[in-house]
């Protein structure tokens, strides 16, 4: 464990980027105007949303101003004070000064409580911004860049990067720039009162240049790593929480809890030296604001002595001393915090270039009625390894149709319902419904006419109603338990505590896959499609429970153009035609009967699956 914290010191020029965060933003989709490869691009994308309360702002920024012009008037009053009580004038002058001074003071306080207020409405509005667009951005996005991500490394960039961000809005972007401004007002006011201890005070600037120099090449990629590995770990976690059926069946809880303890030591590495070696700037700033100080009263005192100065010029000057380095160590310190912000901007502005699904063609319309008939013609489709998925790929399925495919896993079953439902389009050939190429119709319009059963049946939090609602937002709640009874499911919901209004955890913890699936098949029945999409759909649900719903199955598919896919070859004697894919080609199509009687694969896969269920 030392000898990795050594690392950092060992390899001073440590080179830690973004690591799989930059295999982010792919080509096509829309281009940003800067993208978020520095720190200027960020903070300038940064800027673009704090400009839109850019009155509020400037409210803010002119209470920066009088804070700061407030904050240097207190020492000179001070000094006029003290040389005007050593000139012998103090009776008639010294009251004037305590309440001017307080009166300095309390604006001062004021402005600085009116400009934190207004910033921490700016900072919230702003992150609500971004929050929302990173939402929204992520709904826009095609289903192959979640096929890529850990979900838990994508929840990390829209809450903890997000939280970083808000924090630095929050507290340090107006304390940074006060600090700018009271350091360049200090230097104006030294410069006027006194030129040569402004240069006996400017000695030790050199020295703070080259110390900071030295601690932000390091700390800056420390606090990128930090970031990507907190993502990671945020991914890590999600999965294996998800997976705790299968880590206890499979004792797998030690491997889990190693891998959890690498990852969280990686974290504790790079946040350890990004902490320990930020933590040197405000050590360092307090060393040489000493150091100052002393130049500056023992240099000052002899030049008061030889009446070069006023006493009051040099009480003034130990103060300005202070307020030189006072904001060069709230800089320090707000540093590490500017760091893990832009670090966190970085990775969320990564995923908000991402490009969107590709935008409808200019000429594609909506769909007003669908009759159901789709054809493929010579459709070849390979993901981004270039590997052929789906090569030359010709049928036709006549409207009411039921459609069958079957196959040996990896032969693109799944592949070309995601061509039907635009998720992905061809590389090659045409896709067309009623006559009419895919590309010409807007997705939402194409997908408003489909239902999806799919083999994970997803179950949102809430009641049971509402997830059967979800099919049809407008149905009423007798429509819902129609659709229920037709898909067998009436009856297990009735025998639940509450019914429909049972509530249900996320993804419907607590009931039984078989239970979930009956559910989404309801949710199916209650959209009442144009076309029907059944992948799986009965893969666990019990061969009673299987047989029960097949007259649902049957009246829900009755003048729909359906495509099932199923492993249990049973659930399909009845398709109008089977197609038989492997290695991402047709091999043989036809009904039930004409495939048995021709042999080949389809033959071999009946007998298999009838084998299986006679072991």
């Amino acid at each position: 464990m030392f000898k990795a914290l050594l690392d950092p010191f060992r390899h001073p020029k440590l080179s830690v980027g973004l690591g799989d965060a930059a295999s982010f933003g792919s080509p096509g989709g829309r281009k940003p105007k800067a993208k978020a490869k520095n720190w200027s691009a960020t903070l300038q994308r940064i800027w673009s949303y704090l400009a839109k309360r850019k009155a509020k702002l400037a409210l803010v920024l002119v209470m920066v101003f009088l804070s700061s012009g407030l904050a240097l008037l207190g020492p000179y009053l001070i000094s006029r004070a003290v040389d005007h009580y050593l000139e012998g004038n103090g009776g008639r002058t010294w009251g004037f000064f305590l309440i001017t001074l307080a009166a300095v003071y309390l604006f001062n306080s004021l402005t600085s409580w009116l400009q934190n207020i207004w910033m921490i409405e700016i900072a919230q509005e702003t992150v609500f911004r971004m929050r929302t667009d990173l939402f929204a951005h992520l709904h826009r996005l095609p289903i192959p860049f979640f096929n890529r991500r850990q979900q838990g490394e994508i929840m990390s960039r829209l809450t903890n990067d997000i939280e970083n961000i808000s924090s630095t809005l929050n507290s340090s972007a107006i304390q940074i720039f006060s600090s700018v401004l009271t350091l360049l007002g200090t230097v104006g006011v030294m410069l006027w009162l006194s030129p040569l201890l402004t240069l006996l005070t400017f000695i030790v600037v050199p020295l703070m240049i080259l110390g900071m120099r030295w601690i932000t090449r390091r700390t800056g990629p420390l606090f990128k790593e930090r970031q990507r590995n907190m993502g990671e770990l945020n991914g890590f976690i999600e999965e294996t929480l998800s997976g705790q059926r299968i880590i206890k069946a499979f004792s797998q809880e030690e491997r889990v809890i190693a891998g959890f303890r690498e990852r969280n030591t990686r974290i504790m590495l790079s946040g350890y030296w990004a902490q320990a070696i930020s933590g040197f700037i405000p050590k360092l700033m307090n060393g040489l604001n000493n150091l100052s100080f002393a130049i500056v009263a023992g240099v000052g005192g002899l030049l008061a002595i030889r009446d070069l100065v006023t006493v009051g010029v040099i009480i003034a000057f130990v103060e300005y001393t202070r307020q030189f380095t006072r904001p060069l160590n709230d800089l320090a310190n707000q540093w590490n915090t500017l760091l893990s912000a832009i670090a966190g901007a970085e990775r969320v502005f990564e995923v908000l270039d991402e490009g969107a699904e590709a935008k409808d063609e200019g000429t594609a319309g909506a769909l007003d009625h669908v009759e159901g008939a789709v054809k493929f013609s010579g459709v070849s489709f390979s993901y981004d390894d270039g590997t052929d998925t789906l090569q030359d790929i010709s049928f036709e399925a006549k409207p009411g149709e039921m459609i069958a495919l079957v196959g040996p896993t990896g032969a693109g079953k799944t592949t070309l319902i995601g061509l039907l439902s635009r998720f992905y389009d061809p590389d090659k050939g045409s896709i067309t419904l009623d006559g009419r190429d895919l590309s010409s119709i807007r997705r939402e319009s194409l997908r408003s006419h489909m239902a999806f059963v799919l083999q994970d049946s997803f179950l949102f939090k809430g009641t049971i109603r509402d997830n059967i609602r979800y099919g049809r937002l407008d149905a009423s709640d007798e429509e819902v338990e129609e659709a229920a009874k037709l898909a067998n499911a009436h009856s297990f919901i009735m025998r639940m505590k509450g019914g429909y209004e049972r509530m249900l955890s996320v993804d419907g913890t607590g009931i039984s896959q078989g239970q979930k699936q009956l559910l989404a098949i309801a949710r199916a029945i209650l959209a009442n499609p144009s076309m029907l999409v059944l992948d799986e759909a009965t893969s666990s649900i019990d061969t009673v429970t299987e047989i029960k719903i097949q007259e649902g199955l049957q009246a829900l598919m009755k003048g729909r153009t359906s495509f099932v896919i199923a492993h249990r070859l049973g659930t399909i004697r009845a398709a109008d035609r089977i197609l038989v894919l492997q290695g991402g080609r047709i091999l043989q199509q036809g009904a039930h009967k004409e495939l048995l009687q021709e042999g080949g694969l389809y033959s071999e896969l009946v007998r298999g699956t009838s084998d299986s269920a006679t072991g």
